[in-house]
């Protein structure tokens, strides 16, 4: 029997495991007890079971990854996801629902090494400034392939903030998305974009992340230590009032102080133009 405890909410009872193939069914919900580390956990949130079961298949044939729960019921999603501690979540956002919005807010306020991809059955501009809003690290559709799917979720796991890209291919988006993070702000407090509040060395960092890097890339390019380049990062969203990476670098974005002339491709190891 094993009982997990670690990481459980006030709000939440405690899971009991048993069986060497243990899992456990809480209203629509499902929980893998076991833990491989150095594997990329993936958590679910979908409504569809043949969603599911397509990526369940496609994971359980890679080395470097594992399903640690499974939710068709976004509302009872977030504690599951708590206890878990996934690297990354999947979380559906089909309409009519709203609440996988929601989710992935509660997510990305809460659980700060935990990166949620949004999977919409008809990707938009209206969802995307939600999701991007939200804390979302990517947006992707419910159509995308396997061999996309394990990509994506490793870039993810590496800290990379894939769902710029989304933006910079519709600059239309950047100054509605930074409106909404403004009416979301509670302290509102309004930055001059002549003088930008962060040091050289966190707006060099910010426009490392704009251009798809991850923390591990920025700092080997830096030669400084991966928690160096955390503790930046922080310091950026406390100085610009930024929720998130993502509202960071539109702030940046929007008033000049990076320009993303050039992104990365992690397949050639390179920029590219």
């Amino acid at each position: 029997m094993w009982v997990i405890h670690s990481r459980v909410p006030p709000s939440w009872p405690l899971l009991y495991y048993y069986g060497t193939r243990a899992h456990e069914i809480w209203r629509g919900c499902a929980m893998n007890s076991k833990d491989r580390p150095g594997k990329i956990r993936v958590f679910m949130v979908d409504r569809n079971a043949f969603f599911r079961q397509g990526v369940r298949v496609t994971l359980a044939g890679h080395p470097e990854m594992e399903i640690v729960g499974e939710c068709d019921v976004i509302e009872n999603a977030f504690d599951l996801i708590y206890v878990a501690s996934p690297d990354v979540v999947l979380v559906d956002v089909t309409p009519p629902s709203f609440a996988g919005i929601e989710l992935t807010r509660r997510i990305a306020q809460t659980l700060r090494d935990t990166e949620v991809a949004v999977m919409a059955p008809y990707p938009n501009d209206d969802e995307l400034v939600m999701a991007t809003t939200a804390g979302a690290a990517a947006y992707l559709s419910r159509y995308i392939g396997p061999t996309d799917l394990i990509n994506t979720i490793q870039r993810l796991a590496d800290g990379e903030l894939l769902l710029v890209e989304s933006l910079l291919a519709k600059p239309h988006l950047l100054e509605r998305v930074l409106r909404s993070f403004r009416d979301l702000s509670l302290k509102g407090r309004a930055i001059d974009p002549a003088n930008a509040p962060i040091t050289e060395r966190e707006t060099e960092i910010l426009s490392y992340v704009a251009r798809g890097y991850g923390n591990k890339q920025i700092a080997h390019i830096l030669n400084i230590s991966e928690q160096t380049i955390k503790n930046h990062m922080t310091s950026i969203l406390r100085k610009l009032d930024a929720s998130d990476r993502t509202h960071a670098v539109v702030m940046a974005m929007q008033s000049g102080w990076i320009s993303v002339t050039e992104r990365y491709d992690p397949g050639r190891g390179r920029q590219m133009g």
